[in-house]
């Protein structure tokens, strides 16, 4: 097994990222996962669209593919089409994945294409100006709700085992032990896999709402965080403020690059 970090293209290096980001956690996380299941790194291919989380692909040594914004399924799912033996990893961020991207990150999940999408949710848009996302919550604070917004975020977890995802997940950057398990769980499955990783953003977020300093914002993942055994047994009223981590939601479906063989062999089949 190799040192995960043999897969960091260290000319890149240092990241880009604010003091206190948590990005840095998920991409070793990352490369932890691909190295516990010792891939091989010429079939491996990371991908990401644009904002801070997807800046990402650009440190790891695989081939990779930093696309346009909110594209980066569609781009993916073109790789595993062309070659389905590659292992594909989806790089994005709140924004990325449910706003401008938000159809394809459903479309991805109810094709269940064998993609593992892993979601670094800072709450906000942090590189192109601290706007807020769809997963920004209500009364939070951004440049374009100055004075908190009226939206409800929706859930992505719940969104994508609505949509077809077949392997679903969620940690933060503070279970930094328990992320490259539940990212290499979605690497294994053999469908559309997501992995809500949630992290935070001192800067154009935590600043913003008055949430401290980056451990300040860790220590508050730290104890909204639930086993998601320990969240089921919770009441409504307990469960105000707080989130399920682990493992979510397991299923067995048709994979789709398998399912289109099938398609492509009954078609050459009717020519003959």
């Amino acid at each position: 097994m190799k040192d995960y970090e043999e897969y960091f293209r260290n000319n890149r290096l240092p990241h880009i990222w604010c003091p206190g980001c948590g990005n840095g956690i998920i991409m070793k996380s990352i490369a932890k996962a691909i190295a516990n299941l010792d891939l091989d790194q010429d079939k491996t291919v990371i991908v990401s669209g644009i904002g801070c989380s997807s800046r990402a692909s650009g440190y790891m040594d695989f081939d990779t593919l930093h696309t346009a914004h909110g594209r980066a399924i569609p781009f993916a799912t073109g790789v595993k089409l062309a070659n389905p033996e590659l292992t594909v990893i989806v790089i994005t961020g709140d924004g990325d994945c449910t706003a401008i991207g938000g159809n394809h990150f459903i479309h991805g999940a109810r094709r269940n294409i064998d993609l593992t999408v892993v979601l670094f949710n800072n709450n906000i848009y942090g590189m192109t100006g601290g706007q807020a996302s769809p997963l920004t919550p209500t009364s939070k604070k951004a440049t374009t709700a100055p004075y908190g917004t009226v939206d409800r975020p929706f859930d992505p977890c719940d969104l994508a085992q609505s949509a077809g995802a077949t392997y679903i997940a969620r940690g933060t950057a503070f279970h930094a032990a328990q992320l490259p398990d539940l990212i290499a769980k979605g690497i294994n499955n053999k469908g559309f896999s997501l992995v809500e990783a949630i992290t935070p953003c001192p800067i154009s977020y935590g600043r913003r709402n008055k949430l401290g300093d980056s451990p300040a914002m860790l220590k508050l993942l730290s104890e909204q965080a639930v086993p998601k055994t320990a969240y089921s047994k919770l009441s409504v009223e307990q469960r105000a403020g707080k989130f399920p981590i682990g493992v979510l939601y397991e299923a067995q479906f048709g994979e789709y690059t398998e399912e289109y063989s099938h398609v492509i062999e009954r078609a050459e089949g009717g020519l003959k």
